[in-house]
């Protein structure tokens, strides 16, 4: 059965009134009818199945009604609930979510952010790392629409929204550290990534605070997956069979340490203690349940929208990026405090 959409022209004319009168009726205009015409607009339009063209209402108000998202991974779950939360925000605003993915390297950044351009997106978010040192696309989010980052931006100029990760990693440094751990590694993502140095700059002010002098023999690099947090985690007990911690910087790379430690046959937490970053939904369902940072992201969702939807209205940008706090959900993998509890990092200035 073939389909079409009902014009506004059908709707006035079945209703007996002028275009501009069923126009201003349906869109929300200025108009001077009375309740019963009005009521006759909007039931011819109810039985008609017409519904709004955005596009056409664009042109009138020069505001398309759309937030463009540029995504990295959208499969990735930390990504994922910011973009969830996101949408929503945008949607109880009445504006839509046009998302870009990115090629894996982010290779493709700027041809994507001018796809959103062209397609006049109100604003623009970027969530993607890949872009955090991509002096053109850092460029483009300057110029030509109102945009917010969830990452560092060369040249600034663009608000960002995000977490004070070097706060959460001392925060999980400092936990283990109580708990009597002096050899204490870390498995990291990729050295390039901001958040990454954030979170090992954290790590390294906790141990030297503890009179700890941090090692390059207890650091290594990661690339997020299982897979390499396994290798990583092998190489840390190759280096130092003592070791008694591992702070890493990724609920699903926690997942890789603790199978390597299982096949190394170090019992966690008795002989190894984990703490990771996150707190995504699978982490207390591991054995041992993972104690994890928790990072706010469906609220970094919330919060980006907001803040860029009041860029779009004129308002000026906060003059400091806006860092949520994070929470050290404590579980089994650290063997220390009651499970489930929960203590937060204060916010700073240091964030992705």
């Amino acid at each position: 059965m073939s389909r079409r959409y009902v014009s506004l022209k059908e709707v006035a004319a079945r209703a007996g009134v002028s275009f501009q009168t069923a126009s201003k009726v349906l869109n929300g205009g200025n108009v001077r009818v009375s309740a019963d015409t009005a009521a006759r607009i909007i039931a011819v339009a109810e039985s008609l199945g017409y519904r709004p063209n955005t596009v056409a209402r664009s042109l009138v108000q020069r505001s398309t009604a759309t937030i463009g998202l540029i995504a990295g991974d959208i499969t990735d779950g930390a990504l994922s609930q910011f973009a969830v939360a996101a949408e929503r925000t945008a949607r109880r605003s009445e504006h839509a979510v046009l998302v870009g993915n990115l090629s894996e390297g982010g290779e493709d950044g700027a041809a994507v952010v001018q796809m959103l351009i062209e397609r006049r997106v109100d604003g623009v978010i970027a969530a993607a790392p890949q872009l955090e040192d991509d002096p053109e696309v850092a460029e483009l989010l300057r110029r030509y629409v109102p945009a917010v980052s969830l990452h560092h931006v060369p040249g600034g100029g663009v608000p960002l929204v995000g977490s004070n990760h070097r706060d959460g990693a001392r925060l999980a440094t400092e936990h283990l550290i109580r708990l009597g751990h002096t050899s204490i590694g870390t498995v990291t993502g990729p050295f390039r990534r901001h958040v990454v140095r954030s979170r090992l700059h954290g790590y390294e002010d906790a141990l030297r605070a503890a009179g700890i002098e941090p090692g390059e023999v207890l650091t290594v690099e990661s690339d997020w997956t299982p897979g390499g947090a396994a290798a990583a985690t092998r190489l840390l007990l190759q280096r130092d069979p003592a070791m008694t911690a591992i702070f890493v910087h990724s609920d699903t790379m926690a997942i890789g340490v603790l199978s390597a430690l299982a096949a190394a046959h170090r019992r966690v937490p008795a002989d190894v203690a984990v703490v990771s970053c996150d707190d995504m939904p699978f982490a207390e369902y591991l054995t041992p349940s993972l104690t994890s940072l928790r990072v706010p992201f469906a609220e970094t969702g919330e919060r980006a929208v907001g803040l860029l939807l009041r860029s779009i209205a004129g308002e000026p940008p906060p003059a400091e990026p806006v860092l949520l706090p994070v929470e050290l959900i404590v579980r089994d993998s650290c063997g220390g405090g009651e499970s489930g509890t929960a203590s937060q990092a204060p916010t700073g200035q240091e964030g992705s």
